[in-house]
């Protein structure tokens, strides 16, 4: 079901998703304690161990039965059809070993936050969001699946700063119920999506605090914004959230070092507040730049343009038949 949010005073936020009371199957619970016992012998191994085997159980053993390496290399043909096949595998191939990484350092968030503390941020945008603090001003980072997302978040946590979030829950259950614990225990406050956590993202936010939003995924709500040379439906919640409380939106990312452990969090220079369709083309943009240097640290596993999808969309607008 989906429904329009709205603010506090009755402004529209655009469309979401309404919370539905999870529910999950037999399967679900199978699913969730086969990831915990994943997620509880990799935790027992030294660092570049655990990255490295759980990059090999991803590549090995899951990314073929969930779908990953095909939906990565169909989401490579949509954007990059003149790339060779070859290029295109070996960019899949990277992003299901930068997923993998990603998933299991993130599941030991302490541990990120510690070693992003020896890292120094780098630029414009930290500086930005301390001026912006010192001043009582809000603050929204924005970022997408690529690298670990998380990074920069565990970076500002480091360096003292109290960072929230709007995650979106799993639709398994179980998996959520400890996926959720592990957000909270980062920094806080965190927020689920729904009408419910918006308006609490939205309190924080208009109270001066920092919160972070990753935009990069479909939702048929969403304006078709390029994206990669293609249309993708894209929400403009980030920029109209940036307008309605004053928050100086700052994009950041981490990247991946070559050794597959280090990571670089980058802060860049706050997109200035515009229309929320202006606002959204540039964060597209400033993604779409970290992607063409570093291509594999994309997560290309998700279903960001779903085409065929788009497809029939279009086709039933054109429908006259379709057509009140």
């Amino acid at each position: 079901m989906s429904g329009v949010q709205r603010d506090g005073n009755g402004r529209t936020l655009g469309k979401i998703k309404r919370e539905d009371k999870p529910r999950g199957g037999w399967q679900d619970w199978c699913v969730d304690r086969a990831l915990r016992i994943i997620i509880a012998a990799m935790a027992l191994l030294p660092l570049r161990a655990r990255l490295n085997t759980m990059s090999w159980i991803m590549r090995r053993v899951i990314a073929g039965p969930a779908g990953y390496r095909e939906r990565a290399r169909a989401n490579l043909s949509h954007v990059w059809p003149d790339k060779s096949e070859g290029e295109r595998n070996r960019i899949a191939e990277a992003a299901i070993d930068t997923a993998a990484r990603t998933i299991i350092e993130n599941y030991d968030v302490l541990g990120l936050r510690d070693r992003m503390r020896k890292i120094a941020p780098e630029g414009p945008g930290f500086e930005a969001a301390k001026s912006a603090q010192a001043a009582g001003k809000p603050v929204l980072f924005v970022t997408g699946h690529f690298g670990n997302h998380e990074a920069p978040r565990a970076t500002l946590v480091a360096h003292g700063f109290e960072v929230g979030g709007l995650y979106r829950p799993m639709s398994n259950p179980y998996f959520n119920a400890h996926y959720e614990q592990n957000m909270h225990a980062l920094s806080g406050p965190v927020f689920s999506q729904g009408r419910k956590g918006t308006m609490g993202l939205l309190r924080h936010l208009k109270n001066g605090g920092l919160a972070v939003l990753l935009y990069d995924v479909y939702d048929s709500a969403g304006l078709p914004l390029p994206f990669m040379g293609q249309p993708a439906p894209t929400l403009t919640s980030a920029a109209e959230i940036a307008r309605k409380t004053g928050a100086v939106l700052i994009p950041f990312f981490g990247i991946r070092q070559d050794d597959g452990v280090s990571i670089r969090s980058v802060f860049e220079e706050p997109v200035p507040h515009d229309t929320p369709e202006a606002m959204m083309r540039e964060l597209n943009a400033r993604l779409e730049r970290r992607i063409e240097e570093h291509p594999g640290q994309w997560f290309w596993i998700h279903r960001r343009w779903k085409p065929k999808r788009q497809a029939r969309r279009q086709r039933k607008a054109a429908d006259p038949k379709t057509t009140p």
